[in-house]
């Protein structure tokens, strides 16, 4: 990524005191640049059903599972945060079937009135006007992603990387280490501990903020790494920091079926749950 696109992105929305306020439209010779190396864009105005003819389109490419995964595992090492969540976007949507938002009504509602993205957990809305696309990928730059269960974020993470002109990502035996050091704490958490347990457990294990964390845990649990089992929850409920990874608890460790389909090929073969 274009490190000075990069910083005026940054500088749009996030100074010495927190967030501030972008002003809009957008334009000016530091928004052009950095429009130009692909970091930031204009308003887009598109509909559920275009978003989700995109994603299927890009989803016939059988490549592109490696390219994600790889994209994350060389995070780990080189912090480049925003390559993580392209894995969490590639995995909610590869099994999105072509669909219309009106063609299967959600029943119960919690994500989406479109039944499909509804039963995937994805939040969509019929149309989009006008949409800041650049405020998603200020948190994508600077955390790791935020809305990872929204599908127009779903759509411009995945286009952004695979529009980069970075097509392989090299994974290290340092990114490794990590990725196992990672699983090996899900897997040995106390049966009580929450996801926060296991934040904590990750911290001094990858070059990371506590909010980037966050971030991977909620890309684990879109994933499905992180799955609460059907085995009574022990928290105590309530708020949660966090969406995919709300009710997972040391005793669910991670799930073995889906570390196996994303990183079998780096896993030592000694790694069993």
């Amino acid at each position: 990524m274009d490190k000075k696109a990069a910083k005026i992105l940054l500088g749009t929305f996030w100074g010495s005191g927190g967030w501030k306020t972008a002003s809009a439209p957008f334009s000016g010779e530091d928004f052009e640049y950095a429009k130009s190396k692909g970091v930031m864009f204009n308003p887009l105005t598109i509909t559920h059903d275009e978003i989700v003819a995109r994603l299927h389109k890009i989803h016939q490419d059988n490549s592109i599972k490696q390219r994600v995964v790889s994209a994350f595992l060389h995070s780990l090492s080189t912090k480049k945060v925003y390559l993580r969540s392209a894995l969490s976007s590639w995995a909610l949507t590869w099994q999105l079937p072509l669909h219309t938002y009106e063609e299967r009504r959600a029943l119960h509602a919690n994500t989406s009135s479109c039944g499909d993205c509804n039963f995937l957990r994805l939040q969509s809305d019929q149309a989009y006007m006008d949409v800041d696309l650049n405020v998603l990928n200020f948190e994508r730059v600077k955390w790791g992603g935020v809305r990872h269960n929204n599908l127009l974020y779903c759509l411009m993470d995945l286009d952004v990387l695979l529009g980069s002109k970075e097509s392989v990502y090299e994974v290290t035996d340092q990114d490794i280490a990590i990725l196992v050091s990672m699983l090996e704490a899900a897997q040995t958490c106390e049966p009580h501990e929450s996801a926060r347990g296991l934040e904590k457990r990750w911290k001094g294990l990858l070059p990371s903020s506590k909010q980037e964390r966050d971030a991977i845990l909620e890309i684990w649990g879109a994933s499905g790494l992180l799955v609460p089992q059907d085995t009574p929850r022990k928290g105590r409920g309530g708020y949660s920091d966090f969406h995919f990874a709300a009710t997972w608890q040391g005793d669910d460790g991670y799930s073995a079926d889906a570390a196996i389909s994303l990183f079998g090929s780096y896993l030592p073969q000694t790694l069993t749950p």
